[in-house]
């Protein structure tokens, strides 16, 4: 009985561990806290002096299923870029899930629109992004990251598109502008 009730309360933890670059072994709390320390402390103050403590020389983006080799020096480049972007990028962690060497990590992202963004000048207007980054950590260092975003909203938020068509939220308002459906059927 003994027995089983120390293998009960230890076989989660030999479950979720993971290989770190010294053979010792990661928990996937630790996991999670590197990708944490990386948010913190490189994303959302823009230090990109401190990537290499947190993203491996191997480092890989996935995006629509195509790997791609960066190393330190593109997950630098990203980072400069969207803070280029978006200067008060400031990423809020929603909650982490971890299992092994993977993190999922849902966080929210906000920040002002002042650098041009997908070929449209920068409109000064603040966004919010929610978004789901899942990253794979070996020998405590960041080796693959991927995720998808919502930037169907953000996009709606500066203005780079607008919805058309049948009635929408804006048009039922009162103070709908003159020319909309709404306003020309109270006329």
């Amino acid at each position: 009985m003994r027995f089983q009730r120390r293998c009960h309360d230890t076989l989660p933890w030999l479950i979720s561990v993971s290989l770190s670059g010294d053979g010792s072994f990661m928990t996937s709390d630790q996991n999670k806290l590197v990708v944490r320390r990386y948010i913190e402390e490189v994303i959302n103050t823009g230090n990109v002096d401190r990537i290499a403590e947190f993203v491996s020389a191997e480092y890989v983006e996935v995006y629509r299923g195509i790997r791609s080799p960066v190393g330190v020096d593109g997950a630098r480049k990203h980072v400069l870029d969207v803070r280029q972007t978006y200067p008060d990028l400031h990423l809020t962690i929603d909650r982490q899930i971890a299992e092994g060497d993977w993190v999922v990590t849902q966080v929210t992202a906000r920040g002002t629109h002042r650098g041009s963004w997908l070929g449209m000048k920068p409109t000064g207007k603040g966004v919010e992004i929610t978004a789901v980054n899942v990253d794979r950590v070996v020998g405590g260092r960041i080796v693959e990251h991927g995720g998808a975003a919502n930037s169907l909203e953000a996009l709606l938020e500066i203005g780079a598109i607008r919805v058309v068509g049948p009635e929408t939220e804006r048009d039922a308002e009162p103070d709908a502008p003159p020319n909309s459906p709404m306003a020309k059927e109270r006329q």
